[in-house]
């Protein structure tokens, strides 16, 4: 199982998914130009140990991303303008779990893009969750859907 960030805004976002990754056993691939200077060793600090720990897969852009996974794997969007709710899709082992940018979201063509979008259910008046926290939630489900 995979996660992507597509231009992730915040550094602390980055290192705590990185953690995340650590800790469940996926990879981390990062869709760049992010919206901060990729300072490795900031990361590091905000990653604590997990940083050299897990597979990190940095891209230059969201073409070169694509290019390498289409046909391979599923990309599945997590997005609060999907029509599907996680607990609702079938994830499959080599799914792609991605997240926007924290302040904008993906633009359409990455909407469009993608093999599938999901959304986590929402109490009203509420727009968005952390993106580690929503990313934990959705990649948990995967994980317990394929017994990974």
């Amino acid at each position: 199982m995979k996660v992507a960030l597509y231009q992730p805004d915040i550094p602390q976002n980055l290192g705590a998914m990185i953690r995340l990754c650590g800790c469940i056993g996926a990879s981390l691939d990062i869709i760049e130009p992010c919206g901060f200077i990729f300072d490795a060793r900031k990361i590091r600090q905000s990653a604590m140990d997990y940083y050299d720990k897990i597979e990190i897969t940095r891209h230059n852009s969201w073409d070169a991303f694509y290019d390498m996974y289409n046909g391979n794997n599923r990309i599945i969007l997590m997005s609060t303008k999907a029509a599907s709710p996680y607990t609702h899709f079938e994830f499959h082992e080599n799914d792609i779990l991605l997240a926007g940018r924290e302040s904008a979201g993906v633009p359409d063509n990455v909407h469009e893009s993608a093999d599938n979008r999901v959304f986590i259910p929402m109490q009203a008046g509420f727009r968005s969750l952390n993106i580690v926290n929503a990313t934990s939630m959705i990649l948990g489900e995967a994980i317990r859907q394929t017994n990974l």
